[in-house]
């Protein structure tokens, strides 16, 4: 979800001229792609958009950035209730950190190795190494942030022992979080969006109830399933193209799953000591605590709030409408960390190699690995809460409001344009609470109510796919952090795999447009998507990696 609060922009410049507002993400997706450096692109692109909103003065741009870094912890703006600590954001970055440390013991007690060797003896191909990613992606659907982090941390062992490049492992990753979260009634994104399509729902008189028309849209969200047939073509036939060829045969060639001359966060220092031999419980049961304590502490807190709102007895939707996710990451964290710390004393308890200097470089390398994601990640709140200013969702919305388009149209028309605005803004949840209100009223103007489902699917879907793309994305950045792979490599090679599914989709919404029918418009973007996944096979453009 969007973290940042909305501030209206009083910019004279964007008054006059609002197709202002869609230059500065521009600018800081575009020098991401083009230069590789993350760090230069999004502060030039913060530098951009705060000086639009402040008319070109310097002095009150330098405030802009000033108060879009404070509230990134502190609100200070707006509505005077919403004002105060912004543990939101807070708890996220406390979460990361705890995720290094627990990473760093697991190095430290042998637990990753002996995994690798283990999986080595149960998984015998490179196949084998990308479908335990891919599952493990479907199977952790309770939250987007914790799949992208925890499905990682698991995995990475494995694909490295099977010369799987990091970049694979991100895009198997980020293509099996949101896709499932979005489509997922009981996890923290279908909870919140049946929150927010609860009065659309109403509003255009139809005979649902939320949670059942958050089931209707399921089989319209398109790139969601898209996504997910991409994967299991791309691990089942083993072909890759473009970027991602060139990353696999690269690490086949080489070894390294990872390119030396790239910075990755999340890599532990290679002095760690490493107890050997460690035992496959030393990864395993860390991670499956953790993955019990976000669980648990997910139904208590949205319980507990429930209750506090008046609900007496929450069912399951109701705690999942209500629950904290930031602060189940955090609990489940810290219990996790409490396990591999257990994991690490007995483990070490004899080895004379470790002592407590050993123990304290644990914490600090542990933490210090997660440092280059935090940066981005601050940077990339900064340029959403700069974006979010200057007003570029609503503009590209409004856009949409008045063009007049037949309602056949709108199904396609929506999915392109919340893939912009997910795109040029970094947050699909900006994109749902942006675009979602208006596709649900230009409907019902157009009296065209049986068009509501398929519309907000098509949103939906939309807002995923450029979520997906966009180098600013939260999940993005978290995603390429959790498989310990540069971002920049990350959005370069999962790029063409996220725009084939996204051609795949738009066609797909213009057979649903034309014939009335979501079931048909699914069954021709699946059928689309692998034909030409075949064809690129056939013709050579995409082909199983060779060393």
């Amino acid at each position: 979800m969007n973290p940042l609060p909305a501030v209206a922009s009083s910019s004279s410049w964007l008054t006059t001229n609002p197709w202002l507002s869609v230059i500065p993400p521009l600018i800081a997706v575009l020098l991401v792609v083009l230069t590789k450096r993350v760090g230069v692109s999004l502060g030039l692109g913060i530098v951009t958009a705060a000086l639009v909103i402040s008319d070109g003065n310097p002095v009150e741009a330098a405030r802009s950035v000033g108060t879009a870094l404070v509230e990134i912890f502190w609100v200070v703006t707006g509505d005077p209730a919403e004002r105060g600590f912004n543990d939101y954001n807070a708890l996220i970055l406390l979460f990361l950190l705890l995720l290094g440390v627990i990473t760093a013991f697991i190095t430290m007690s042998g637990g990753a190795r002996a995994f690798a060797d283990w999986a080595s003896g149960h998984i015998h191909t490179r196949r084998g190494a990308q479908g335990l990613p891919a599952i493990l992606g479907c199977v952790i659907f309770i939250d987007d942030y914790f799949n992208a982090l925890a499905v990682g941390q698991i995995s990475k062992p494995v694909t490295d022992a099977h010369r799987v490049s990091r970049a694979k492992l991100s895009y198997l990753i980020d293509s099996t979080a949101a896709p499932v979260c979005v489509i997922a009634p009981f996890s923290s994104w279908g909870a919140g969006i049946i929150l927010i399509i609860a009065p659309i729902v109403a509003a255009a008189g139809l005979d649902h109830s939320p949670l059942a028309a958050f089931l209707a849209t399921m089989p319209m969200n398109y790139y969601a399933w898209a996504a997910l047939a991409l994967v299991a073509l791309v691990v089942v036939l083993g072909v890759d193209a473009g970027p991602m060829l060139r990353e696999e045969e690269r690490t086949l060639r080489t070894g390294d799953s990872l390119d030396p001359e790239l910075d990755a966060p999340g890599e532990m220092s290679a002095d760690l000591p490493v107890k050997q031999p460690g035992r496959v419980w030393g990864l395993l049961a860390p991670f499956v605590a953790l993955t019990l304590g976000v669980v648990a502490a997910l139904f208590v807190t949205g319980h507990r709030t429930a209750v506090e709102a008046g609900v007496a007895s929450p069912s399951v939707m109701e705690m999942f409408e209500n629950t904290q996710v930031t602060h189940s990451l955090v609990w489940g964290g810290l219990i996790g960390l409490a396990v591999a710390l257990a994991v690490y004393l007995v483990e070490t308890v004899r080895d004379r190699r470790f002592g407590w200097t050993e123990f304290g470089r644990g914490w600090v390398d542990g933490a210090r690995s997660m440092l280059p994601a935090i940066i981005v990640l601050v940077l990339a709140w900064i340029t959403a809460a700069l974006i979010s200013q200057m007003g570029t969702g609503e503009y590209v919305a409004g856009l949409v409001e008045r063009s007049g388009l037949d309602a056949v149209w709108l199904p396609a028309l929506l999915f392109l344009v919340a893939g912009g605005i997910a795109f040029a803004t970094g947050t699909s949840w900006g994109s749902f609470g942006i675009l979602l209100p208006i596709a649900g009223d230009l409907v019902t103007h157009l009296q065209a109510t049986e068009m509501v489902i398929p519309v907000l699917g098509a949103v939906l879907a939309g807002a995923v796919l450029g979520d997906h793309c966009s180098p600013i994305s939260d999940t993005t950045i978290l995603s390429a952090t959790g498989a310990g792979a540069p971002l920049t490599v990350h959005v370069n090679t999962q790029l063409p795999y996220a725009l084939l599914g996204g051609l795949a989709s738009t066609i797909g919404y213009l057979v649903l447009g034309a014939t009335g029918n979501g079931w048909v418009g699914l069954a021709v973007t699946l059928g689309v998507l692998v034909l030409a996944v075949l064809g690129l096979r056939a013709t050579g453009v995409a082909r199983a990696a060779t060393a």
